[in-house]
């Protein structure tokens, strides 16, 4: 699964890799947390546009917005299928802006937080899925969005059974456009990876700054 990461490129550089002029400047995080509103591309009604989304997704049907607590993942051999997420596969696609996410290793009688990117250190889209949901009552309305996960590459398996499917550019634009393929081929596209062992204050959504992305260990390519 993925269950935090970050994003601190320069927001207008990084919305320009993918094909978008942002209207708005994302403010450097290195410990987004589930609930929390993270920076996505979609496809508008004038074109790509950069958009803060709540990541969580609440299916436009839920009664409670709580649901989307659970929502965070959407796993790559179901999402085409599960009623949760199925209209959002066919018609509203996104993809969330990153440098990189955590994941968490078992090791001795604790699990060690390690931090994964690309091994070019550039910053990367995760694919997604983004949703409308409106409170009937108060006429509140929320838009939200899930990550897609796909089962782990060679790269990540010693970490986790479970990855983010991760885009560059060019896979980015397939998705957008409404590919399935990707979800089956997700292992072999992705690019090369680095990963190191960060310190346990990430545990803790409520801290942040760079200095939770230092390495803590010896950095593994």
């Amino acid at each position: 699964m993925c269950g935090r990461f970050a994003f601190y490129s320069p927001s207008e550089a990084t919305a320009a890799l993918f094909g978008v002029s942002a209207s708005m400047e994302v403010q450097p995080r290195y410990n987004i947390a589930p609930t929390q509103y993270i920076a996505a591309i979609r496809d508008g009604s004038d074109g790509r546009e950069l958009a803060m989304l709540r990541w969580g997704l609440v299916p436009s049907w839920a009664k409670d917005p709580s649901i989307g607590n659970r929502m965070i993942n959407a796993r790559a051999e179901t999402v085409a299928e599960k009623p949760s997420y199925r209209a959002a596969f066919r018609h509203r696609r996104c993809i969330v802006l990153a440098d990189g996410f955590y994941e968490w290793r078992r090791e001795s009688d604790a699990k060690a937080p390690y931090f994964i990117s690309l091994a070019s250190g550039e910053p990367f889209a995760l694919a997604g899925l983004w949703e409308n949901w409106n409170d009937k009552s108060s006429g509140e309305a929320l838009q939200t969005t899930t990550l897609i996960t796909t089962a782990a590459n060679a790269f990540m398996q010693p970490l986790h059974h479970r990855m983010p499917l991760i885009l560059q550019p060019d896979a980015a634009t397939e998705w957008l456009a409404g590919s399935a393929n990707l979800l089956e081929q997700a292992a072999d596209q992705t690019p090369a990876l680095q990963a190191w062992p960060v310190d346990r204050r990430v545990n803790n959504a409520r801290n942040e700054g760079e200095e939770l992305i230092d390495a803590a260990g010896d950095i593994i390519q």
